[in-house]
């Protein structure tokens, strides 16, 4: 899989995670993953909670349109976002600054 791919509803993106990694960000990883650095810690849900209002705000999305659905206890994670498809994926290409 790539960072991201559309899906009927959304987009479907996987995130390498670094908890405690100073200020939240999310950046340009590999072509398999993008990267997020949270400054939570990953203690009770924290830095999972962290990570999606992070890619919410990035996406231009409510939280609740961010979903958490594989790696709740991994570093790697999958996320569903929902909205328009080619919106998200324009989203999620400029991280990487290509157009998708």
């Amino acid at each position: 899989m790539s960072a991201w791919r559309e899906t009927a509803d959304g987009i479907a993106i996987a995130v390498r995670v670094t908890p405690r990694g100073g200020r939240d960000a999310l950046l340009a990883g590999t072509d398999e993953h993008f990267a997020a650095r949270l400054s939570a810690a990953p203690v009770d849900g924290a830095a999972n909670a962290a990570l999606l209002a992070l890619v919410a705000k990035h996406f231009g999305v409510p939280k609740r349109d961010v979903a958490l659905v594989a790696g709740q206890t991994a570093r790697l994670k999958r996320l569903t976002i929902t909205g328009d498809p080619q919106v998200l994926a324009r989203a999620a290409a400029s991280l990487y600054a290509v157009a998708p």
